[in-house]
Parts: C-alpha cells; structure tokens; sequence
C-alpha cells in the first residue's frame, strides 16, 4: 500500500482556517487490500466535508441529524459493529480514521476538509497541522496561505520532528498582509537516515502569528453582507486580581499531581502583582482556609504562602460544595480590597464530590446561588476521573470557563499556562453595541472580562443597503469607563476581500455560522432544559446548512458493495 501523494492545503483569510488534507493511495499488492485514510485535525474545528474517490467514482459522506443517521447506521448494520470514525487523541486533537478495501492495482483518493476559527491565546494565533503519514510520501507538500487585512505583525513556524535537512524544505514569505508557507521535503529529506525506508515526518507542524492592531475599537471586515468584528485592546493596565486558589487534597491527589500542583502554584505566586489580593483553601472531606481572610500579595505574605504550599500533603474524600461555598463566603466578607477589581475563584480537583453534598445538580445550584454574578469561577479538571460535564456546567454558569489538565509530565506548565491566559484582565462589562435596524443575528455581545492577549468577536448579518455601519463599545478600565467609537465603511470594506483567488466564498458568513453553533452549544450547557432544547435546535439547524459536523450532526459516509456499507462520523466533545 503506497501513498504516493499527501496535500495538507490550508488558507486562513482574518483568523478563519479552511483545511484540505488529500491522500492518494495505490494497492501496488496483486489482490484486493484494506487502505486506511486517518487524519489528526484540532478539537476545536468543525469537519465539513469527506469523500473517497476509489476508480473515478466518488462516495461522498452526507451530513444529517445525528440521531436519524444513527437511526439508518443501526439498521444497516444489526450486526453491532461500531464505527467511531472519530475520537480525541489528546489535549488538541480528535483523529479521523476511516478504511476501505480495494482492489489489486488500484487507486483511492481521499479528501477530508475542515475548518475552524483560530482563537487567540497569550497573544497569538496558533494553526496546528499533525503529520503522521507514517511511510515515506513521493508528493508531500504542507501548503498555508495565510491573509489578514490587519496586517501581520509577526509570524513562525515551528515543528516537532524538523531537521537541518528539513528546514531546506521549508520556505516563508510574507508582504504586509499576505503569507505563504509551504513544507515540500523529497523523499531523501524525509528520511531518517539514506539507508531506512523510514520518515522523520512525525509530529506537530505549528503556525503561529499575531496581526496588526490600530484601531481602538477593534477592526471590523465584511463580505457579502456579513461581519466581523475583533476586538483586543492594547496597552491598557491591568485590574488588580482577587483570587482564592481552591485546591483538592483528597487521597486521589497524592503523589506526582500534587507535587506538579504545587510547582505550578509556587510559579503562579511569583507572579502575583503586588495590588492582588489572594488566598489558598484546600480540602479533602475537611476544608482547610489557609487565612480568615485575602491577603495583599505583598514579598511577606507570598513567602508566607510559598512555606503553607511546601507543606501541603494529600488524603481523604472530596468536599467541592463546602470548599467553593467557603471561598465564596471569603470573597464577600474581606474588607478592603480594591474597588475597581476583579474577583475569582480557581478550583483545582481530579475526582468526583465524594464527601458532604455529592449531588452534582445540588451543589451547581447552590454555587450559582452563593457566586450570584459576583465573581468568575475557573475549573481545572485533572486528568480522567473527574466529571468534566459538571465543572464546566459549574464553569460556564458563573462566568468563567472549565480546562482539562492532562496527567502528563508537563501538568505543570499546563497549569500555569492557564493562570497566564487569565492573570491579565485589563477589562470589565464589555458591551458591543450595533444599530438595531441596521444588523441581525448577531452572535454574543455581551462579555464579562477581556483578557490581555485574547480576542472578542462579534459576527451578524447587516441587514439593508447600508453605507456605514457604526459600532461603540462601553467597557471597564481600571482607570475609567471607556465608551470607543467606530464606523466602518461597508463598500470600501467590501473592496478589501475582491480579487483575492485564494478566499474561499462566503468565509465571514461560514465564520458567522461556526461562531454561532459554538455558543449556542455552549449556553446549551448551562441552560434549563426547555431552554437546552431551542438552543440545541437552532445549532442542529445550522449544522446542517453550513455542514459541519458538530455534536449534534453525524456525516454517513457509503463504501464500494460489498463492504460494510455504512458508517458515522461523529463529534466527540471533551465531557464525553
């Protein structure tokens, strides 16, 4: 079996990723063979479309609602064979893995496409491409095209498995706006060493970039009647943090995760700002509040801190609701922290509430209840045993966002990477504001925190024939309140995505449809269960006419006669 042609084509147009991986395959055996096309794409995008094309007829897969497809997959195949076409393999990557028998001397291509809103984290943009093709490829070429109007303020790649030999095969260009990659090894260069038939290619191929931003109010484009809108302010001061570190201590910690806990946490101390206030609670069955009270991150009080961390040691059950009720009550009776600051809470567990309450729909109403909007609870879920549904249910009800930490050597960094993304709040109440009768369907407005090195974005239809389309953002500083103004002009705008060859259709409107499903999904999570239903509805609705694959739509892809007729490709999502 020989793939003698591999194409990962990928064109990013303003943040938006649209992926294309070819495979070509010959059965040089002179009998029939089993070739199998697999595939590691991001967690984060949507598969749009797949198709075999085996002796110039196509089987293209089909998307439908996931449970009528399952409905006609069960019936097809009463043989109770599974077809998880795909399954997440890591901490960013679901893998794709489909096979079909063909005959001697033949011929199959496959195609697979993708797509995703790249979002930016700790300043920059981040295209992750897997390479595994696992044999040496004739024709392999990574090709990126990238082009943001913003400009590009900076960019690189990196790899995991590059060599001098390799770099060879590597070549950049980049003008103002417009970049190309391209990633076109021989088979020498692919070559672990002259005398093996083996590859070096094995790994993550990374882009990483940031755009250029002057705007205050962020930059808007627009094409064919949809917009965007970015917006990631610069240069602004940082509110001072109240920030209570919730941390497990059940028997389940012991060992390697709490001396990884404790060496992101002594990390993250030092880089407390003096003008933050923080404390520690930690709990098994009991819970231990380290202080009466927040305390200034002064010299004094973080080696304080640091000498409580080193003696932390790990036994016993699982108390989540009596540990965040008590950091919620510490938050609410601590005098005198800083009137212009933000508030939260980060809980750090790797089990399931075991002692005290451990209804898991109790102790979310309660937390809700107590938090009432106040401050922004983060969960942090270490490795498999414990119930992601409920910390990110927890998570995303009291504004903030749940995280897996994945059981690795590298948990530490993982926790502290997490700490960085939201050390830096610089804003607060920011709401984007659009004439009424001017747009529609607008995606998510309104936000509780903005982050230093992250992006918000709006997306909607703008509904007449209009000329300009003003937009005004109110927010928090640690300063003031902040009222920006913009207007943007809709032909001239228009004018920038003309004449681009490269720019696939309809981007902003598929960015739209992306971006809304999305959110529906994730409100979906912390919603009552009527409500659970509209918003399930309404992202089905677009899953299917923008066709992607989300978790509530499945592709059926059809095979040659004679095989196993039919199978499913499904989304899995992180709660499982």
């Amino acid at each position: 079996i020989e793939i003698y042609s591999l194409h990962v084509d990928c064109k990013v147009t303003s943040r938006f990723a649209h992926t294309v991986i070819t495979s070509k395959i010959a059965n040089r055996a002179n009998e029939s063979r089993e070739v199998t096309f697999e595939v590691e794409l991001p967690k984060t995008a949507f598969i749009t479309n797949f198709s075999m094309s085996i002796d110039g007829k196509v089987y293209p897969g089909i998307i439908k609602e996931k449970a009528s497809a399952q409905k006609e997959y069960d019936t097809a195949i009463s043989r109770g064979q599974s077809a998880g076409l795909v399954k997440i393999t890591g901490r960013k990557l679901e893998q794709f893995h489909v096979s079909v028998s063909i005959a001697a001397t033949s011929k199959v291509t496959f195609e697979l496409m993708y797509e995703e809103l790249l979002k930016r984290q700790l300043g920059k943009f981040e295209l992750l491409i897997k390479v595994r093709p696992k044999q040496l490829v004739k024709h392999f070429q990574i090709d990126v095209h990238i082009f943001e109007p913003q400009g590009i303020r900076f960019l690189e790649t990196d790899s995991t498995f590059m060599t001098n030999e390799l770099t060879e095969a590597l070549t950049k260009v980049h003008n103002e706006t417009k970049a190309h990659i391209l990633f076109k090894p021989t088979v020498d260069q692919q070559k672990i060493n002259p005398e093996l038939n083996q590859t070096l290619l094995n790994g993550d191929f990374v882009v990483r970039y940031d755009v250029k931003r002057v705007a205050t109010a962020g930059d808007i484009q627009i094409v064919n009647g949809y917009f965007v809108h970015y917006f990631a302010p610069q240069e602004m001061s940082a509110f001072p943090k109240n920030v209570i570190f919730v941390i497990d201590r059940s028997g389940s910690m012991a060992g390697r995760k709490m001396e990884q806990t404790r060496a992101a946490l002594l990390k993250i101390l030092q880089d407390l700002h003096p003008e933050d206030h923080f404390s520690f609670i930690t709990f098994n069955s009991k819970v231990v509040e380290w202080k009466s009270s927040l305390l200034q991150a002064t010299a004094e009080n973080v080696a304080s801190a640091t000498g409580f961390m080193r003696t932390l040691s790990a036994s016993g059950g699982t108390d989540i609701n009596r540990a965040l009720l008590t950091a919620v009550s510490l938050l609410d009776k601590t005098e005198k922290l800083p009137e212009r600051s933000v508030s939260m809470i980060i809980l750090l567990t790797d089990g399931q509430p075991t002692s005290g309450e451990s209804n898991v729909e109790v102790i979310q109403e309660n937390i809700q209840k107590a938090i009432n909007g106040k401050y922004a609870l983060f969960c942090l879920g270490f490795g498999f045993d414990v119930s992601y549904k409920f910390l990110e249910k927890m998570a995303l009800s009291n504004g903030g966002i749940a995280r897996r930490i994945y059981e690795n050597s590298d948990a530490a960094l993982q926790l502290q990477g997490f700490y960085q993304e939201v050390a830096t709040p610089t804003l607060m109440k920011i709401e984007m504001q659009y004439p009424e009768n001017a747009v529609e369907r607008l995606t998510k407005t309104n936000f509780k925190l903005f982050f230093e090195g992250s992006e918000l974005i709006v997306s909607g239809k703008i509904s007449n024939e209009l000329d300009l389309l003003p937009v005004e953002i109110k927010a928090q500083s640690h300063a003031s309140d902040l009222t920006l103004k913009e207007e943007a002009n809709v032909r001239e705008k228009e004018q920038v995505f003309q004449n681009r060859s490269y720019i696939f259709g309809n981007f902003i409107e598929r960015l739209w449809a992306y971006l809304t499903i999305q959110q529906l999904l994730e409100k979906s999570i912390s919603a009552q269960e009527e409500d659970q239903k509209a918003l399930e509805a309404q992202a089905l609705e677009l899953s299917l006419q923008y066709s992607f694959v989300t978790p509530l739509t499945s592709m059926v892809v059809t095979k040659p006669t004679g095989q196993k007729q039919t199978e499913l490709v499904n989304k899995p999502t992180e709660a499982g």
